[in-house]
């Protein structure tokens, strides 16, 4: 299905202010089509999607793009009225799950990472996203890469803060040597790690294969400190992956992130790996 054909994406059901919003704005959408004596496959045609599409934005069980809502209002002749729900939409386009850990690291002071399975989404690059989205299995829809694609760029806004909050990576070694996607796709990957390690407040380190004790065994963790001393963290090892801020269990993260960090390559000895990486690949 082309993107023309695909105005939008699904709402999450268990979403209940997000669907809340979208009805809202299929509803002005309806309203305004009719109030100018269009009908729906007029519509349809006009702005260049199917009726079937129409119909489902206006119901709102489609998330509309926000494309979608600037050719509404030249059609509609809305006079910007329609185009401007664009910001109401960009605040529920995402997972409600991804939405609500955006908006705790938008006020993050210190944010520490550490995933053992594959290259922080924080620090991938958008080919690589797209590419290990396309990977999961059972596979996701067209629309759900789209979804899931748009939702991980937008979390790197946390780069452009101002001021940026302090950020702490720990990758593992062999998600740097695995060539997901081709080693042309491994490569700029690597460079883009580079480039991020150079970005004030950023400190990146790679804990080696050959390390023979580690205390990042029992999965990835998350740290984030806020401005008022308060904290929340997460792991599936505890609490069955919910996120946490009692003091007994963020004091376990902790212990655990900061054993992890001593048992890695030091900042400038991980860019020096990475480097020696980059060039072998």
């Amino acid at each position: 299905m082309s993107e023309e054909e695909e105005p939008g994406w699904e709402v999450d059901p268990d979403d209940e202010w997000g669907l809340a919003v979208i009805a809202t704005v299929g509803r002005q959408l309806r309203l305004r089509r009719e109030a100018v004596g269009m009908r729906a496959a007029d519509f349809a045609k006009a702005v260049g999607y199917s009726e079937d599409m129409v119909y489902k934005v206006e119901a709102g069980k489609r998330i509309p793009r926000p494309e979608y809502l600037d050719k509404a209002d030249k059609v509609l002749k809305a006079g910007g009225l329609l185009a401007a729900m664009k910001e109401d939409v960009e605040k529920v386009r995402y997972p409600k799950k991804v939405r609500a850990l955006a908006e705790v690291e938008a006020k993050a002071v210190e944010i520490q990472l550490y995933d053992p399975l594959s290259i922080h989404g924080l620090l991938q690059t958008p080919e690589y996203a797209r590419t290990l989205l396309g990977m999961r299995r059972p596979a996701y829809t067209q629309a759900e890469v789209e979804r899931y694609f748009a939702a991980r760029m937008a979390r790197k806004s946390v780069f452009e803060r101002d001021p940026a909050p302090e950020l702490g990576f720990v990758l593992e070694e062999w998600t740097l040597r695995r060539p997901l996607g081709g080693r042309g796709l491994l490569r700029r990957q690597l460079e883009h790690i580079l480039e991020v390690a150079q970005v004030r407040g950023v400190e990146l380190q790679v804990m080696p294969m050959d390390r023979e004790e580690h205390a990042g065994v029992d999965g990835s963790i998350e740290l984030l400190k806020f401005a008022d001393g308060t904290a929340i963290g997460r792991s599936p090892a505890l609490a069955n992956g919910r996120p946490v801020d009692e003091p007994r269990h963020l004091r376990i993260l902790e212990l655990r992130y900061g054993i992890i960090r001593a048992q890695a390559l030091t900042p400038r000895e991980s860019t020096s790996f990475i480097e020696e990486l980059l060039g072998a690949t």
